[in-house]
């Protein structure tokens, strides 16, 4: 089967991800994630893509960012790529690429949607944006709509989110959202996904397994 086109909507946040080859690290210590953070700025601000979200664990990338035009992302992506894994080699050795193929993204909601997708990434390794909005200030970081509404003044909407952030993403929508990202779907409620399939003929969601069922003779359903 042909590979679908990756699915990028401007002007709506996507939850990207990228992973190590065959499960390994990507990240040796402190210092490989800062050289990363300085790539993705770069490329970010190159590109006019606003980062709302990232988290560094050893393995992979987790990324929550809105591209401004529809190959924003993919070209922010590859400037990335290149830029860090040119110096992961010059520091550590090695040949080849660090990477598991090419990154995955979904588009999400906004609404809650998008806010649970900003809580999953800020809280999935120690090495995230999530102190930009509990405290400190990240400069590379936008902060979304969504959280704009949480509270009328910073001291509000920072514990607001603190409190989102500690209660955690529900489990099945974190489920939702990390095999959106992994399989290239889109992720939100039914009404979202209806306004995105009139945008696009390419599919949102995965189809059901199996073949179809066959007619039955005389027009009537099966079972």
């Amino acid at each position: 089967m042909a590979r679908l086109p990756r699915l990028v909507l401007p002007g709506c946040g996507h939850l990207v991800v990228q992973r190590g080859h065959d499960g390994r690290s990507v990240f040796a210590d402190d210092e490989d994630r800062s050289v990363f953070l300085a790539a993705l700025r770069e490329a970010a601000a190159a590109q006019r893509v606003a980062i709302h979200a990232y988290a560094l664990p050893d393995t992979e990338v987790q990324i929550l960012a809105t591209p401004r035009a529809e190959d924003a992302l993919g070209r922010m992506m590859q400037s990335l790529g290149r830029r860090y894994v040119a110096a992961y080699r010059q520091r550590h050795g090695g040949r080849g690429t660090l990477w598991d193929g090419r990154y995955r993204c979904a588009p999400v909601e906004p609404g809650d949607w998008l806010l649970a997708a900003l809580r999953l990434v800020d809280a999935a390794a120690p090495c995230s944006s999530a102190a930009h909005r509990t405290g400190g200030r990240d400069p590379q970081v936008t902060d979304p709509p969504e959280l704009w509404q949480l509270g009328n003044t910073p001291f509000e909407r920072e514990a607001a989110y603190r409190r989102l952030l500690e209660a955690g993403v529900p489990p099945a929508q974190a489920a939702a959202l990390r095999e959106a990202a992994l399989g290239g779907w889109a992720v939100g409620g039914p009404a979202f996904l209806a306004r995105l399939g009139e945008q696009t003929a390419r599919p949102l969601r995965p189809r059901p397994r199996g073949r179809p069922a066959r007619p039955v003779p005389g027009g009537r359903s099966p079972g």
